[in-house]
């Protein structure tokens, strides 16, 4: 039977990718963790790294190791979260992710509001545009703009987010205002750029009013939707916008409000494991309430 201990020092070394990095983060010398791996092999009888002048790559067996010791301290450490937590009220480290834009946009000005409401309750906000894998521990909760591909996910549909086409009063006054879709052929526009678009026909307004598959040229392209928010307030072209971004009376200009946009569905996905945790439904709650404002 393997050695928790060992398993223990195994996970770090391979997480690490070196003894010393691995020893750093368990308080152990370099020798300590390099006697634990070659005591795990031995018992093991296969060998579990590859060493080398850079560090250590896992073997194809170290590889399947590590996936399941991953998957194993996961387990426990959601495990350990659910039976500390406090039976009389929500308590402990929730960890969040969400896209960047609905994140910093949207999620994180209002936290104050949660965490005043629940001081027994600890936010960790992660922003990706990528989805984080939650049945790994990366985090807790996620708020994603389409639904869970990970199977065993539960899935609350939190709201559906509609596109706001907008330019500056500056931009409008020097170019004029598109009066449909065709009209944006001759205006700059601001679209995201990159290889992971934190949600489906972000670019949508490329081919509004043009036959599918020749979509405008832009004149800005940019990965984060906070930044084109900002090119469009510096008055550099017109761009859509979630509309979880806009606010009544920012001083952007509404344009084409009959122009037909793609939606998108928001969900909130956790683990099965944490069906019961009161973290998760308070905060699902207070998501729910919130975003209801903006119906």
């Amino acid at each position: 039977m393997m050695d928790w201990d060992k398993l223990r020092v195994f996970h770090a070394v391979a997480e690490a990718g070196s003894f010393t990095h691995a020893g750093d983060t368990l308080n152990l010398s370099q020798s300590a963790v390099s006697r634990q791996i070659s005591a795990l092999e031995e018992s093991l009888q296969v060998p579990l790294f590859h060493r080398h002048a850079r560090g250590l790559i896992l073997t194809e067996q170290g590889e399947t190791l590590n996936r399941a010791v991953r998957e194993v301290f996961a387990k426990l450490a959601m495990t350990e979260a659910l039976l500390t937590e406090s039976k009389e009220k929500p308590s402990g480290r929730l960890k969040v992710t969400t896209t960047v834009g609905f994140g910093g946009s949207w999620l994180a000005p209002r936290l104050q509001a949660f965490l005043e409401a629940y001081p027994e309750i600890s936010v960790t906000l992660i922003l990706d545009d990528t989805d984080l894998d939650l049945a790994m521990r990366e985090a807790d909760v996620a708020i994603r703009m389409h639904p869970p591909k990970q199977p065993d996910l539960v899935q609350r549909h939190l709201m559906t987010m509609n596109w706001v086409i907008c330019a500056s009063p500056e931009y409008l006054k020097k170019h004029g205002v598109p009066q449909r879709a065709e009209d944006l052929d001759e205006h700059k526009l601001i679209l995201f750029g990159g290889h992971r678009p934190p949600v489906p026909d972000i670019n949508w307004l490329a081919e509004a009013g043009r036959r599918p598959g020749s979509p405008r040229r832009p004149l800005l392209e940019v990965n984060n939707t906070r930044a084109i928010e900002l090119a469009i307030r510096s008055g550099l072209g017109i761009g859509a916008l979630p509309d979880f971004m806009m606010p009544e009376n920012d001083g952007l200009v509404r344009l084409l409000t009959e122009l037909k946009a793609p939606k998108v569905d928001v969900y909130f996905v956790y683990p099965e494991e944490l069906r019961n945790s009161k973290r998760v439904a308070v905060f699902r709650d207070f998501l729910l309430a919130r975003l209801a404002e903006l119906q």
